[in-house]
């Protein structure tokens, strides 16, 4: 299993999580200014006209300088996506109307403000909640169906990287966790 590692930026935010090989090549080209992480991963290159094996040592968590598609992406809002997954790791698998932990498949996104009503599909506006609670509240407006048990809110960056990696290591889970505000839900 190749790793993921946690690219960020020179001040230490989060841009994104990178393969291996566009480790390595920021490693090549000098673009790496720190890095932190106990674990070290090492890959073997090609073989010099002098027999030397060459090897490049990765650390899981790697600061970037200068790099343009950095800047940019600091500067895109965080996507909710598709597969509602990013969501559903928010509200940590919870119905936001009767509070039971379901598994995914029993799992749907609800918009607060129905979309028939001009409601957005945004981290505001929708929360986790179970297939049969969604049926029941339909287009209907909050105050009319069940209180919210929880408010839904805009991850941090940070939380936002704990909810999108894939197979976490400690040392970047530690990392992201040591930034998490007082009202996220991971802390819980």
């Amino acid at each position: 299993m190749t790793p993921q590692i946690l690219a960020l930026d020179i001040a230490g935010n989060p841009f994104g999580w990178i393969s291996a090989q566009e480790a390595i090549h920021y490693y090549a080209v000098g673009k790496v200014a720190w890095e932190l992480g106990d674990r070290e991963f090492l890959f073997r290159g090609g073989v010099s006209n002098a027999g030397v094996l060459s090897t490049m040592t990765v650390k899981p968590i790697i600061s970037i300088s200068g790099s343009e598609r950095m800047t940019k992406k600091l500067r895109v809002a965080l996507p909710l996506g598709d597969d509602n997954h990013l969501l559903f790791a928010r509200d940590r698998h919870t119905c936001a109307y009767c509070g039971n932990v379901f598994a995914r498949q029993h799992l749907s996104r609800d918009h607060v403000l129905a979309r028939t009503h001009g409601g957005k599909d945004s981290w505001t506006n929708c929360v986790t909640a179970c297939k049969p609670c969604n049926q029941a509240k339909g287009a209907t407006m909050v105050h009319d169906f069940h209180p919210l048990l929880y408010v839904p809110y805009v991850p941090c960056r940070f939380e936002h990287f704990i909810l999108s990696g894939r197979n976490v290591l400690a040392d970047q889970h530690d990392y992201l966790s040591a930034k998490l505000p007082k009202h996220s839900r991971l802390l819980a």
